[in-house]
């Protein structure tokens, strides 16, 4: 047996099992649900083969492309001469339709033109370079994102350019730049992106709300989406690590007949592990919507009212935080990513199963309302508006930090902080 099988063996034997033998007693519900997770595992780890696939979601049918990573054992990260190795106890999977070599034919004609260099930029930018793409930022000269990119590798005059001279360059001009400085910059970027280039976005905003900001793009380019789903920072940890982040991809304009193809070989080479086909709408109505909902404003509005409540009571600080946030992130959030709900209700007390289970619909009837109005507001362009606001203002830093430090003064925050220092981890 190879050194690669012995440890998927291992990797099979553990993912097989439940957990400690005080949380085997609810195993019904998570033993059928480890199962199947540790074969899909396991299968993955021994087959290597990865390509596109028609997949049942609830009972909805969709494709999904399931890429390769195909990366570099060795790889340059935050400066010219650092080096950072990758593991190479599980070898990366190769999909069968876009191997490493293929890709790297694919584009070998091709110069990717990242124009901003904030979250997305990077990530995007740092794994492009590593899987051998021919790759080039373009910024302001001598501004912060310019001596980011000096560290991060990129060389004045090689790789490193003024956004003009990149896009001049460039043959698929990724526009990273924030949503705000897109509408900003759009009337002095158009006339640059000639018949011929390829326009990349990775986000729906700009394209689908021109109205609002100026976007229209030229009617004689290829106009392509590949919307990873989080942060550019976690674009690149996840690629560093083998694994990739999931990403959505659309197409706006298909002049060339192959626009589609591209958006596909871009999100491997930015090291998406799944990309799901969309639209620029949906991926903007959904981004927006679920970005002021649970993935943050929803969050933090329902952290924070539990908290409040608890406090009104007389709970202490570290109670009050460790029964609304700490029990959420570091015990239950992480069993229903891995396996579900049903399995993160089944790891728990019978009487907090049958208090959840009583509760939620009432949870569900009070935010539905709130909820229908966001998408409402997101649908018509209300939230495109109030950020365009804000993000233009000249004062925008300014604001934003105010805003941040006033939640980061809340109680609940600051006792978290201590709470945090008390995690074994931490120590």
């Amino acid at each position: 047996m190879s050194a690669f099988a012995r440890s998927s063996a291992r990797a099979l034997k553990a993912a097989t099992k439940v957990a400690p033998a005080s949380a085997r007693a609810f195993s019904g519900v998570a033993a059928k649900r480890a199962a199947p997770l540790a074969a899909t595992v396991a299968s993955r780890a021994f087959a290597g083969v990865r390509g596109v696939k028609t997949l049942s979601f609830a009972g909805v049918e969709e494709t999904v492309y399931e890429h390769s990573l195909g990366h570099p054992r060795i790889s340059l990260d935050k400066t010219a001469d650092q080096l950072f190795f990758l593991s190479s106890a599980v070898p990366p999977t190769q999909r069968a339709d876009w191997p490493l070599p293929k890709l790297q034919e694919y584009l070998k004609d091709d110069t990717l033109a990242l124009i901003g260099y904030g979250s997305q930029g990077h990530g995007q930018g740092l794994n492009a370079r590593d899987n051998g793409l021919n790759v080039i930022v373009g910024v302001r000269e001598n501004g912060e994102s310019w001596k980011e990119a000096i560290a991060d590798g990129w060389v004045p005059g090689k790789t490193l350019f003024n956004i003009e001279d990149a896009i001049a360059k460039g043959t698929i001009i990724m526009n990273l730049l924030s949503d705000a400085a897109q509408s900003q910059t759009w009337d002095h970027i158009k006339p640059l992106i000639t018949k011929g280039k390829t326009l990349y976005f990775s986000h729906g905003f700009s394209v689908v709300f021109a109205k609002d900001t100026g976007v229209i793009c030229p009617d004689d380019i290829d106009v392509i989406l590949c919307a990873p789903k989080g942060s550019g920072r976690t674009v690149r940890t996840l690629f560093k690590e083998g694994r990739g982040i999931n990403s959505s991809i659309a197409v706006w304009q298909d002049v060339s007949g192959k626009a589609k193809e591209k958006a596909i070989a871009i999100s491997v080479g930015i090291g998406s592990g799944y990309s799901y086909e969309t639209t620029f709408e949906k991926e903007v109505y959904s981004d927006l919507y679920g970005e002021r909902g649970v993935l943050m404003g929803g969050i933090q509005g329902m952290f924070l009212a539990q908290y409040k409540v608890l406090r009104e009571n007389g709970h202490s600080p570290s109670e009050a935080f460790n029964e609304t946030v700490e029990e959420a992130t570091q015990s239950l959030f992480p069993l229903i990513g891995n396996y579900g709900m049903d399995y993160m209700y089944a790891a728990c007390s019978t009487t907090a199963r049958r208090g959840a289970l009583d509760w939620a619909p009432k949870f569900e009837a009070a935010n539905l309302p709130v909820f229908r109005d966001l998408y409402a507001a997101v649908k018509d362009g209300t939230e495109t508006r109030k950020s365009l606001e804000f993000n233009g203002r000249k004062t925008y830093r300014e604001d934003l930090a105010k805003e941040l430090a006033e939640i980061d003064n809340q109680e609940i925050w600051r006792a978290g902080k201590t709470v945090r220092s008390l995690r074994p981890a931490a120590k």
